[in-house]
């Protein structure tokens, strides 16, 4: 495992599983969002907070490569580092592991802008403030 901002331990429920089971395809983007968004708040920004103030933080693309699948009861780890990738755009680097044996589940990048209230791209000052310090096009440590 590399180097991360922050990292996630979860668990699979049983009802996150498929016929075959293992975690179904969808899950995982659940998982992704979750750890975002529990970054977000760790590093001092509400994704709840800014929806109510009329800045909605979205994905524009999804990038997932799915490696070994998780199963039921399995404990795994979301890790992520975030990016600048453009004066509107932001990405996550979100890696999943399966706890026990550290070994690679999911790879994804995770795509992202924020709206205003009038619809239009355009990245809030605290978020942009922060991604500035960090450095554009430059991981997130």
């Amino acid at each position: 495992m590399q180097s991360y901002s922050f990292t996630l331990p979860m668990s699979v429920r049983d009802y996150e599983c498929d016929m075959q089971g293992i975690v179904n395809n969808s899950v995982y983007q659940n998982y992704l969002e979750h750890a975002r968004h529990e970054y977000l708040k760790a590093v001092g920004m509400d994704f709840k907070m800014y929806a109510q103030e009329g800045i909605n933080l979205v994905v524009v693309r999804a990038e997932l490569d799915y490696k070994y699948p998780l199963e039921s009861g399995d404990r795994f780890i979301v890790c992520l580092n975030m990016a600048r990738e453009s004066r509107l755009k932001f990405a996550f680097y979100q890696d999943i592991f399966r706890e026990k044996d550290k070994k690679l589940s999911l790879k994804a990048k995770i795509t992202g802008t924020a709206l205003n209230q009038q619809g239009r791209p355009k990245i809030p000052e605290q978020l942009d403030a922060f991604l500035q310090q960090r450095g554009t096009g430059t991981l997130i440590d």
